[in-house]
């Protein structure tokens, strides 16, 4: 019997070793991720989430997460963090920041995973047009999140209001035809009645005309006009000088709020009731909106639908590390993120129970979710794949399949599929852009008079020939020009 015991004894010290040293083998992976739900997150939390889907993980994959979670600092202490070599995971987009795909691309801060894809759960979690989409220079260096995967605009409502004033917001085809009823949300007693949220508007209210295939606000003022197919100085044009007066014009008129101008909205005004009209960018289901902001909201189109060279990396994941192991266990994760609905659940809405409850409401054919938390708060096209994520309460049953038509629904823009190699000019494109700040975002918050716009955009002009414009923009018309000769 003692020697019985002794030896089941011995075997229990055997398997906790294993245990342990099973948990030790796992291959650490630091995930960065933005949330646009919250003001902030709940650290707590976001390390209740972390551990539930360690936990969850523990047998599908040899990898474990470390979870941060950020809001409005994401950009520079994300980009802190990448150079400091903290980040293995990151969240990104064509249109951020500082650490958007256009600028880790260039500074040789994201991994070329093309040859660890292939025979991945990762890989054949969606089309091979998805990855052919998002290659630079003919390589994978992003994983796209399959969501809206082309790019267009609506005009958004807060549903309130225009039942207060009986409002037809299908009336509305241009930015002018809402000025009256932004002038009665005034009169009305609101704050906001056309809330930016502090965006530079012209890229998106203008995409009918232009092609700005740099995916950044910050370099508008170059593009490719889609009538003529040839790259432009966007500043030089009617267009530009019509909308900064507009905008001007709505400033005085208090029609837009200098807090939109100075950058004191957030990412949450739009989740409060002192607006009347802002933006939207055009999803299947546009009733997702609603769930984000807290409120009920309603769209009319404001442009078409594109598929265009940044399109498909609207919300997508870069591998940041050169650590072999890493990189394929970040591989290894993002395919059980993509494939397993779960995990996919979990990562997007937390924990059940805390975060988010499932329901099927009568005539529902499949589970939905509600969430419930102001702890962790997460929605699918900056999380997981539209065809993996629980759809939530408001939303079809089948969503994912009006996801594959919305996207093939599109129209392909003349510049689909050319990318702009900044190299020749960077000293300059960096000039220039450092200057948009100072001119560019102003004019088109409203936070110059329209009588002074003219001259304004002269000033900009001037300051940028002075910065290396012209050099910039015969560089784009030469590289473009020499892509359509192909």
């Amino acid at each position: 019997m003692k020697k019985l015991v002794s030896l089941v004894l011995a075997l229990c010290m055997l398997l906790s070793v294993v245990a342990v040293a099973s948990a030790e083998d796992k291959v650490v992976i630091n995930v960065w991720r933005k949330t646009f739900n919250l003001a902030q997150p709940d650290q707590e939390q976001v390390k209740k989430v972390e551990a539930a889907i360690n936990a969850y993980i523990a047998d599908k994959a040899n990898v474990q997460i470390v979870l941060t979670d950020m809001a409005g600092e994401y950009e520079d202490q994300a980009k802190l963090a990448l150079a400091n070599n903290e980040i293995d995971l990151l969240w990104t987009a064509s249109w951020e920041s500082i650490i958007g795909t256009n600028d880790l691309v260039p500074a040789n801060a994201v991994a070329d995973i093309t040859d660890y894809l292939p025979g991945t759960a990762l890989y054949g979690s969606m089309s091979e047009g998805q990855w052919e989409a998002t290659k630079y220079n003919g390589r994978n260096y992003f994983i796209p999140v399959y969501k809206d995967n082309v790019e267009g605009y609506d005009f958004m409502f807060r549903k309130d209001v225009v039942d207060q004033y009986g409002w037809d917001i299908s009336t509305v085809k241009t930015l002018a035809d809402a000025e009256p009823m932004l002038i009665q949300a005034k009169e009305g007693g609101l704050k906001y009645p056309y809330l930016t949220q502090k965006t530079s508007m012209f890229y998106r209210w203008n995409i009918d005309k232009f092609d700005f295939f740099t995916a950044d606000a910050s370099t508008n003022f170059f593009a490719v006009d889609r009538a003529t197919n040839e790259v432009v100085n966007v500043l030089a044009t009617a267009d530009y000088v019509d909308f900064c007066k507009l905008m001007g014009k709505w400033g005085e008129m208090g029609l837009i709020h200098e807090d939109d101008w100075t950058k004191v909205t957030t990412d949450t005004t739009t989740q409060s009731q002192d607006w009347a009209m802002s933006w939207w960018t055009d999803i299947p289901v546009n009733a997702e909106a609603n769930a984000r902001y807290g409120q009920e909201v309603v769209m009319t189109p404001a442009t078409q639908r594109y598929a265009h060279s940044t399109s498909a990396l609207g919300s997508c994941y870069a591998i940041t590390t050169t650590d072999e192991a890493k990189i394929k266990a970040a591989i290894d994760f993002m395919g059980l993120l993509y494939t397993d609905s779960k995990l996919a659940d979990m990562y997007t809405f937390g924990i059940e129970g805390e975060d988010f409850t499932y329901t099927q409401e009568e005539g529902q054919t499949i589970q939905h979710v509600t969430q419930t938390s102001e702890k962790y708060n997460h929605s699918m096209w900056e999380s997981a794949n539209a065809t993996i994520v629980t759809p939530l309460a408001n939303e079809p049953d089948n969503k994912a399949d009006l996801y594959d038509a919305f996207n093939g629904g599109a129209l392909t823009s003349c510049a689909a599929g050319f990318r702009f190699d900044k190299t020749p000019v960077e000293a300059e494109y960096a000039a220039c852009q450092a200057l948009f700040d100072q001119y560019g975002f102003v004019l088109e918050n409203g936070g110059v008079p329209a009588d002074a716009v003219e001259d304004y955009i002269a000033q900009y002009q001037a300051d940028l020939d002075a910065a290396g414009f012209q050099t910039c923009l015969a560089e784009f018309q030469n590289q473009y020009n020499t892509w359509k000769a192909q």
